[in-house]
């Protein structure tokens, strides 16, 4: 499976020229089909490689960073399996909500409920929340 599409990466291209520390709806979801890692990626850096957004490895870990797109590529896990792409993922939350479900929840969550009860706690601390989405990626 392609994991990034021309669409999408002219999308992610687009927010990682943008200005830092936008807060953007992810792009794309990658996942591990038989684990639980999984990327919520809202940018690409002019590299064409180099990944931004919530990045779980799969240990309850959820952290702001960068990944490679030829490593996520290039992974097998223990059944042959590759990364795959979420067909059926829209980001419907700018990224900090989804950390800070990410961080209640103890992985990326799809929950409905987590998200909105996060992107309630967000607006409630807007300005002094611990879970920024200001990043060093430039």
């Amino acid at each position: 499976m392609m994991l990034i599409t021309d669409d999408i990466r002219t999308r992610l291209l687009e927010n990682g020229a943008g200005e830092a520390g936008t807060d953007h709806l992810p792009v794309v979801k990658l996942f591990d089909p038989a684990g639980s890692a999984t990327w919520l990626i809202t940018e690409m850096m002019p590299d064409g490689d180099t990944l931004f957004g919530l990045c779980d490895p799969g240990f309850g870990t959820p952290e702001l960073g960068t990944v490679s797109l030829a490593k996520l590529q290039s992974v097998r896990n223990a059944s042959g399996l590759t990364i795959e792409r979420d067909l059926l993922f829209k980001g419907k939350y700018p990224l900090s909500i989804y950390l800070l479900a990410a961080h209640v929840a103890g992985g990326i969550t799809k929950a409905e409920r987590v998200l909105r009860q996060a992107a309630i706690l967000s607006t409630c601390n807007s300005s002094s929340s611990p879970h920024s989405v200001e990043h060093q990626r430039r």
